[in-house]
């Protein structure tokens, strides 16, 4: 089992950026397939980003490609997405997540982390 901890959230102005953070507990972190989803007020939770336990596949939702950026740092036991040009529906709360189930895609994810608030103002 692994716990997922977030950081980095906050207020930025439209055209900004954010490094979001995501610390994991445990010794097996990098056998882990890891992902970013986000849920903004009123709407369903949705996926934004995935990575693979060697960072070298990673995939995206359309809505983020360019914009954000996934990755790790397996030896920190930390995933980060770094967001740029970020956009006022970006808003939300994000979401880090694990999984053991192959896959770099949006389902399967079997632990969560509590969330940070990104807001994005115009």
């Amino acid at each position: 089992q692994v716990q997922l901890v977030e950081s980095g959230g906050g207020l930025v102005q439209a055209g900004g950026s954010l490094r979001l953070s995501c610390a994991a507990s445990g010794r097996t972190f990098s056998s882990y397939t890891m992902g970013w989803f986000r849920q903004a007020p009123g709407k369903e939770r949705e996926f934004v980003a995935a990575i693979d336990w060697s960072g070298d596949n990673t995939y995206y939702a359309d809505s983020v490609k360019g914009r954000f950026t996934i990755s790790r740092d397996n030896a920190k036991n930390t995933v980060y997405l770094q967001m740029n040009s970020l956009k006022p529906e970006d808003t939300a709360v994000y979401y880090c997540a694990a999984k053991t189930v192959r896959g770099v895609n949006s389902a399967g994810y079997q632990y969560w982390g509590q969330g940070t608030q990104v807001t994005v103002s115009s």
